[in-house]
């Protein structure tokens, strides 16, 4: 009987053909359509009865139902005007008490939601994975806990360590709002079509705030200065940001760095504290 609130292989090809969605590699469309599978997502997330969560993306509404399933109110964010109308249609026939709110918008675009969830549960697109999940940190410090499935390639990095050759921009990023960490893959079968690239689970908790908005945005354009020249010595890819790799090096020295080190051997409080002082120069 529990089997008949989620979606199977043939309900999502059914959806897709009623509202007429050809779905493409190319555009990264690929609907989960494993019913374990969900349930297994939402195991991993922590998500339970009473608790508010916010999904991006939702499709066809595979692991929305899931998370309705475990119990949560569900505040849902899609772009595409068919599925968003779609969506509480499907939930009304399968779960018909339960508790969805639906929002027609791009979701680097929402700054407001009706609820203040406390946790992020999606299956994000793998072409804004990233932004769009700063993003939702950063405009929602109401969010606590998070579980998001995006390429193989780019959960790593999130979650890559100082020193590692995936570790990079985003990894200090989202190491400004909390612990990140893998939590799983999930096999290419589960999704329809099936993807060209693997999927893996990564899971975050939040953190208390590193330093204020004015320096999150200080150690992000270092951040960035430090990582569209790679290779190059701090005292070299900072340059652009200080005025001069002499400024450069004074500044790395004084935060109690060696200006020959890279930015890939720094952890974001090295760059948070690279800003200060900056900003107290």
């Amino acid at each position: 009987m529990a089997r008949s609130t989620l979606l199977g292989p043939a309900e999502i090809r059914d959806l897709a053909e009623m509202l007429g969605i050809q779905p493409t590699k190319k555009l990264g469309q690929n609907f989960v359509h494993d019913a374990n599978t969900v349930r297994r997502i939402v195991a991993a997330s922590g998500v339970s009865a009473g608790m508010s969560v916010v999904e991006i993306g939702p499709g066809l509404g595979s692991l929305t139902l899931g998370l309705l399933e475990a119990g949560a109110s569900v505040t849902a964010v899609e772009i595409d005007k068919r599925l968003a109308e779609q969506l509480p249609k499907t939930v009304a026939l399968l779960q018909p008490a339960a508790d969805l709110s639906v929002i027609v918008d791009d979701a680097m675009r929402v700054v407001a939601l009706p609820s203040s969830p406390t946790h992020l549960v999606a299956n994000l697109p793998y072409n804004i994975s990233v932004p769009v999940l700063l993003h939702f940190l950063e405009h929602f410090a109401s969010l606590e806990r998070g579980l998001v499935m995006v390429q193989a390639e780019v959960g790593l990095r999130l979650a890559a360590e100082p020193g590692s050759k995936i570790y990079g921009a985003p990894s200090i990023k989202a190491a400004w709002y909390g612990e990140f960490s893998t939590a799983g893959q999930v096999s290419r079968q589960v999704f329809w079509p099936v993807p060209n690239v693997d999927s893996i689970l990564v899971a975050f908790d939040r953190r208390e705030p590193r330093g204020t908005e004015a320096e999150r945005l200080a150690t992000f354009e270092l951040v960035d200065a430090a990582f569209q020249q790679r290779r190059k010595m701090l005292r070299q890819s900072l340059s652009t940001v200080f005025g001069s790799s002499a400024e450069a090096s004074a500044a790395l020295e004084q935060a109690g760095l060696a200006p020959t080190e890279r930015g890939e051997q720094l952890t974001v409080d090295d760059f948070l504290a690279i800003a200060r002082v900056s900003a107290a120069s």
